[in-house]
C-alpha cells in the first residue's frame, strides 16, 4: 500500500491509477483551502481549550497552517492528486513542516464534518459577495429610475401594448426582484452558517469536543443538532444554487427586454460599445452579446440546481462519496452569478435610453383606451358598457388612422352622450400617468416614493 494514503492501514493493495484519477477532487476543491485552514486553526485552538493539545502545540499548528497558506497563495504549493483532496493536501504539508504534531490536528474530527465546515464557510463567504453585488444592482436601477420618473413607454401584457407607464416604474420592478433576491440570500445564510464540526464521521465522538467554542471562534451562529444530519446535509448548497437560479432568471428577464428594446424596430435603448459586439460580415451590426450570454448562462445555473437535486435525491444517511459532486456546480454557479451581477450593474449605468422612441410607440397603441373607459365609468356608465363603448371608439379611430385624443368632441359623442370636453384632459398621456398615484403605481409621485423606500433599504444595509 502506498505510504501516501493516510487512511491506508487496512489496505494491502495500492489504489489503481484509474481510480486515483477518477476519485480525486483536489483539482477543484483546492478553492476551499482558506476555509480549510481557518477551520483547522479554530479546531486546534479548541483542542487546546479542551486539553487535547497544549497551548504551545496549538500555536505551532496554527503557525504551520499559516505557512501552508502562504505557500498556496504564493503559488509555491504543490498540489498532489494522490492525496485526493484539499484537506489531505493541507494536512500532509503541515506535517512536513512541523513534524508528527501535525497528525494530532485530526483528533475528534473526520473529513466528513471537516468538509461540511469548509464548504459551509465557503458558501457563506460567496453569498455575502452576492448580497453586495445585488445591492449594487438595485442601486444602479434606482439611479436610472430617478432619471426617468416622467419618461413614458408602453406597459405591456401578453407582450402587447396595454397602458402607458413610466420607465422609472418599469426599472423599479426589476429593483424589487433583485431586492427579494438579496433577502432570499440573507435568509439562506441563516441555514448555511451552521457549525457541523464535532459530528465526526457520523455518530459524534467520544472526545469531549466543544462545537459551540469552534463556532464562536469562526463567527458562526448556529451549531448542529444531529451528527448524522450534520455530515449528510447539503440543503445549504441546494438553497444557495436555487437562489442563484432565481437571480439568473431575473437577470435573464431584464436581458430579454434590453435585447428587444435595442432592436431598431423598437429603438428604446442604445447599447454601450463595451458590452456589445459586431458582425464578421455585416458592418452595421451592434449585437447585445452581454445580454444574450447572460440569458444563455441562466440555463447553465439552473442545470447545476437540477444536477444537485438529482445528486441528493437517493442518498441514504450519512456521508456518501457521491457528495463530492456537490462542489463544482456551486463553484460554477458562483462564478456565473458574480460576473453577471457586476456586468449588469455596470451596463445599466451606461445604457442610453431614447424617450422619444418610447413616446412614439405609446401614441401608436391606443394606450389611453382604459382611461376613456374609466372616465365613462366615473360618469355612471356600467364598466362593461363603458368597455364596449371605448372599443367602438378605438375601432373608429384606428380606421381613420388617428389616436383617440385626435378625435374631436362631436366624433367622440357618437359613442356616448356622457363624453364632454373634459375628456381630453383624461386622454392626455402624461396626465394619465400622473394620475396613477396609488401606492406602487406608475405615476411620477408614486415612483418617487418607491425610490425613497429603496434608498432607505440600501442605506440600512450599510
Amino acid at each position: 500500500m502506498s505510504k501516501k494514503k493516510m487512511w491506508g492501514g487496512r489496505f494491502a493493495e495500492s489504489t489503481a491509477a484509474s481510480m486515483e484519477a477518477y476519485s480525486e477532487s483536489v483539482s477543484f476543491d483546492w478553492r476551499l483551502y482558506a476555509e480549510d485552514i481557518r477551520g483547522s486553526q479554530a479546531h486546534a485552538r479548541v483542542l487546546a481549550m479542551q486539553g487535547f493539545l497544549t497551548e504551545e502545540e496549538a500555536q505551532t499548528i496554527c503557525d504551520g497552517l499559516d505557512a501552508v497558506r502562504a505557500e498556496i497563495e504564493s503559488g509555491a504549493f504543490k498540489w498532489k492528486t494522490e492525496l485526493e483532496d484539499v484537506h489531505m493536501n493541507v494536512e500532509s504539508r503541515l506535517t512536513e513542516i512541523i513534524g508528527p504534531l501535525g497528525g494530532k490536528l485530526h483528533t475528534a474530527r473526520s473529513r466528513n464534518d471537516q468538509v461540511a465546515l469548509d464548504f459551509r464557510l465557503h458558501v457563506a463567504a460567496r453569498l455575502a459577495q452576492w448580497q453586495k453585488r445585488l445591492a449594487a444592482l438595485v442601486a444602479a436601477l434606482v439611479d436610472r429610475a430617478g432619471e426617468h420618473r416622467d419618461t413614458m413607454l408602453p406597459g405591456c401584457t401578453h407582450f402587447q401594448p396595454a397602458q402607458p407607464v413610466t420607465l422609472g416604474h418599469h426599472l423599479l420592478a426589476y429593483a424589487q426582484m433583485f431586492k427579494r433576491d438579496h433577502e432570499r440570500v440573507a435568509d439562506a445564510l441563516v441555514r448555511v452558517r451552521v457549525m457541523p464540526l464535532g459530528a465526526a464521521a457520523l455518530a459524534g465522538t467520544t472526545h469531549p469536543v466543544n462545537p459551540r467554542a469552534v463556532a464562536d471562534d469562526l463567527g458562526v451562529e448556529a451549531v448542529f443538532a444531529n451528527s448524522m444530519d450534520a455530515v449528510s446535509d447539503r440543503d445549504f448548497v441546494l438553497e444557495a444554487v436555487f437562489d442563484a437560479s432565481l437571480v439568473m432568471a431575473h437577470l435573464s428577464r431584464l436581458c430579454e427586454e434590453i435585447i428587444i428594446w435595442a432592436n431598431p424596430n423598437f429603438g428604446y435603448v442604445k447599447l454601450p460599445d463595451r458590452y456589445s459586439t459586431g458582425s464578421s460580415i455585416m458592418p452595421q451590426k451592434k449585437n447585445p452579446d452581454a445580454c444574450e450570454l447572460m440569458r444563455g448562462k441562466t440555463g447553465r445555473v439552473v442545470g447545476s440546481l437540477m444536477g444537485l437535486l438529482v445528486l441528493v435525491k437517493g442518498l441514504p444517511m450519512t456521508y456518501n462519496r457521491d457528495m463530492q459532486e456537490d462542489k463544482e456546480p456551486f463553484f460554477d454557479a458562483d462564478k456565473t452569478v458574480g460576473a453577471s451581477l457586476s456586468i449588469m450593474a455596470d451596463m445599466l449605468g451606461l445604457i442610453e435610453f431614447v424617450p422619444e422612441k418610447m413616446l412614439e410607440t405609446v401614441k401608436r397603441g391606443f394606450l389611453n383606451a382604459t382611461e376613456l373607459a374609466d372616465y365613462l365609468a366615473a360618469k355612471g356608465v356600467p364598466f362593461r358598457e363603458a368597455h364596449h363603448i371605448t372599443g367602438e371608439a378605438v375601432a373608429y379611430a384606428e380606421k381613420k388612422g388617428v389616436g383617440l385624443e385626435d378625435l374631436d368632441i362631436s366624433e367622440l359623442k357618437r359613442f356616448s352622450d356622457e363624453i364632454e370636453e373634459d375628456v381630453f384632459g383624461v386622454l392626455d398621456y402624461a396626465a394619465s400617468v400622473r394620475r396613477r398615484t396609488s401606492p406602487g403605481g406608475t405615476g411620477p409621485d408614486s415612483v418617487a416614493g418607491q425610490i425613497e423606500a429603496l434608498k432607505q433599504w440600501l442605506a440600512g444595509l450599510k
